[in-house]
C-alpha cells in the first residue's frame, strides 16, 4: 500500500511541500553538551532547560519503542589543526580541543551503552562522519532532530539529512539558540525549504506509534 501524500505546509504555494514521516525513525541529538547548557559555558544559552527536557522526552520515547538514538559532539586535536577554517571563524570552538579546561564537550544527557556517538569537527553531523552510512545500516529513513543550536549545527544537519535522502523532522521545543528570534527565524526557514518542523507531542506520538 502506498504511503499517503504529506499535507501541504504553511508557507504558500512556493513552499508547500512536506517530507513527512517514513517507516523507520531515529532520534539524533545534536551537540547537547555542557558548553551550551551550563552557566559560564563558551556557548551558554539563555534558557536551555526547555530544549533539554524536550530532548529527554524524545530519547525516552525512542528508547521505549526500540528506535535508534544517536548523539553528536564536537572534538578537536590539541593543536586545532583538524578544525580548519571553522575554528578560525569561531575561536571559542577551542573549548572542544583535546586537553582543554572545563570539560565543555561533556554531554548534558548521557548516551546509553551501544548508542552511536559521533564526534565531528564542523557544523553538520553528516560532514566528515559516518552518520549517513550508520543510518542506512540501521534501516532509518526519518531523522528526528533536536539539540543546539537551531541556527548552526541543527540547521546544517537538517539540510544535509535532506541532501542525503533522509526525512528531517526538526522538533521545535527540542532545539534552542542564543536568542528566541534566531531560533524562530531559522525554524521558519527550515520548515519552508529543508525540513518539517514539528511539535514535541506529535514527534513523541510518532515515535511511540500512538
Amino acid at each position: 500500500m502506498s504511503e499517503p501524500e504529506p499535507a501541504p505546509g504553511p508557507h504558500g504555494s512556493a513552499f508547500s511541500g512536506r517530507v513527512g514521516w517514513g517507516r523507520r525513525p531515529a532520534v539524533l541529538v545534536v551537540d547537547l553538551v555542557r558548553a551550551y547548557t551550563e552557566p559560564g559555558g563558551p556557548f551558554a544559552l539563555p534558557e536551555p532547560a526547555t530544549a533539554v527536557a524536550a530532548v529527554t522526552a524524545l530519547v525516552d520515547a525512542a528508547r521505549g519503542a526500540g528506535h535508534p538514538v544517536l548523539w553528536t559532539g564536537v572534538r578537536y586535536g590539541a593543536d586545532l589543526a583538524d578544525g580548519g577554517l571553522f575554528v578560525r571563524k569561531v575561536p571559542a570552538l577551542a573549548a572542544f580541543a583535546e586537553g582543554a579546561d572545563g570539560d565543555w564537550g561533556g554531554f548534558t544527557l548521557a548516551p546509553a551503552p551501544g548508542e552511536p556517538v559521533l564526534l565531528k569537527q564542523y557544523a553538520s553531523a553528516f560532514f566528515g562522519t559516518p552518520l549517513a552510512s550508520t543510518l542506512r545500516t540501521l534501516g532509518v529513513d526519518t531523522l528526528v532532530i533536536g539539540g543546539v543550536s537551531t541556527s548552526g549545527c541543527v540547521r546544517a544537519t537538517a539540510m544535509d539529512a535532506l541532501n542525503s535522502g533522509f526525512r528531517p523532522q526538526v522538533v521545535r521545543q527540542a532545539c534552542a539558540d542564543r536568542t528566541e528570534a534566531l531560533h524562530e527565524t531559522n525554524l521558519a526557514d527550515l520548515d519552508a525549504k529543508y525540513a518539517d518542523v514539528t511539535g514535541l507531542d506529535e514527534a513523541v506520538a510518532r515515535l511511540t506509534g500512538r
